[in-house]
């Protein structure tokens, strides 16, 4: 294979006709690119939305309500309900495989205004009430201050922690938050905290950065909720699958507000482990489906080298027997065809693989700087692994080896005698 004699007639065959040789190629080149774009875009897509759900913890579910559509015990379908206080104990009691739990409630938002004020500045917040168990399950990382502890719930505490979007609006750049006052629906907290959420999703709709969060205990008095919960989060003990807990929970909430056995609807959960199992499941199969089409791809480029190989074999047939004709062995012949096929093929690859991992790395430079703190982009860091490139340059190689075997096997099959009569000699 190293032999320079045999790289020069290779290099002077493909120079012979340029035209054909680029064209036969591009098909080589097109298919390891667009596998490369592909595989590439769909990490991408992948990287963008685990990392909106990668920080959860991986055990945790969440329980909202909603309108019952089962008519029971003198109920009518379409009944309101909601968790009251009491269930918290009760939860803690009978699911022993609880790790943590946490009610959360939904403050009041108007929304055809804003619902908090200072000074001059107005704005329109998420707000909402938690316990610090909420930042075990939910991670934030405080920027600024510190986040919510047991004293503040314990004292119901008039204290709130804020997103960064909601310092940038509220507050003058050089004006630190720490210590200043928000009035949030008529009622004024001091803030000890600004948060950067570690995930995206948040499970109460709208942005996590334009969030304010107030002790649980102090939005049930303030805004006179009683003993009203809207929202549970919570996780397994480890070694206990969150659906085992989430079966429990709904079975105990039935019981508890008069809800049918079979109301499926009346009770909203999500369950992070089997959304990671579903995106797990989506990716996989994108990643399955994009070496399908990329091979496929690829496949047509390589039929393309192993025809035109063939008409070249044809163009030589002379060459090949007077080849023959003073001693060549078969060895010979086959290396020499399936070398000039290999070079064609790899060198049209290797092409294809260092524009395809150039574009992604000017993509992802380009993503990265629009992106800034901007959290809300599902389409991260595209990139293909080391074994994935290297799986590429294998499929290559093997490319290139049947798309000369195929033209080979039919060179060593003509006859000296019958190749010289071809060419007229």
């Amino acid at each position: 294979m190293f032999d320079l004699d045999l790289w020069k007639e290779i290099l002077s065959a493909l120079k012979k006709n340029r035209l054909r040789s680029f064209m036969t190629a591009f098909g080589v080149f097109w298919g390891i690119f667009m596998l490369i774009i592909m595989s590439g875009a769909g990490k991408a897509l992948e990287n963008g939305v685990m990392d909106g759900i990668s920080s959860f913890a991986s055990n945790s579910a969440f329980f909202w309500t909603d309108r019952t559509s089962v008519p029971y015990k003198g109920f009518q379908r379409g009944r309101r309900w909601l968790y009251n206080n009491s269930d918290i104990e009760v939860f803690k009691s009978k699911v022993k495989e609880l790790e943590y739990l946490s009610p959360r409630l939904f403050g009041p938002r108007d929304f055809q205004g804003e619902n908090t004020i200072r000074g001059e500045k107005t704005g329109a917040f998420n707000i909402y009430g938690d316990y610090p168990d909420y930042f075990k399950i939910d991670p934030w990382v405080p920027v600024k201050g510190r986040l919510m502890n047991e004293i503040d719930a314990f004292q119901s505490r008039k204290i709130c922690i804020i997103g960064e979007r909601v310092e940038e609006l509220m507050f003058e750049p050089d004006e630190g938050p720490i210590g200043q006052y928000l009035k949030i629906s008529g009622v004024y907290f001091q803030v000890v905290g600004v948060m950067h959420p570690t995930t995206r999703i948040n499970i109460g709709g709208g942005r996590k950065e334009e969030t304010i969060i107030v002790p649980f205990t102090t939005m049930q008095r303030a805004f006179n909720y009683g003993d009203q919960i809207h929202f549970f989060s919570l996780t397994s003990e480890k070694g206990t699958p969150v659906s085992v807990v989430e079966e429990k929970m709904k079975k105990i909430i039935k019981e508890r507000h008069d809800i049918a056995p079979d109301d499926n609807q009346a009770i909203s959960s999500f369950n992070i482990e089997t959304e990671f199992i579903k995106y797990t499941g989506l990716f996989t199969g994108i990643q399955v489906l994009t070496w399908i089409v990329g091979i496929g791809t690829l496949l047509a480029g390589v039929i393309g080298v192993s025809n035109i190989m063939l008409v070249i074999i044809k163009e030589r047939t002379q060459e090949i027997g007077i080849q023959r004709a003073i001693g060549a062995t078969p060895y010979t012949i086959i290396l020499h065809i399936v070398a000039e096929s290999v070079f064609l093929t790899v060198l049209a690859g290797y092409i294809g693989l260092a524009l395809g991992v150039g574009l992604l790395e000017l993509l992802n430079m380009a993503l990265e700087a629009n992106a800034g703190s901007n959290d809300d982009v599902f389409f991260r860091r595209p990139e293909i692994s080391f074994t994935m490139a290297m799986a590429a340059l294998s499929v290559l190689v093997v490319s290139g080896v049947i798309a000369g075997l195929i033209p080979a096997r039919r060179a060593i099959k003509i006859k000296p005698i019958d190749a010289l009569r071809d060419e007229g000699i």
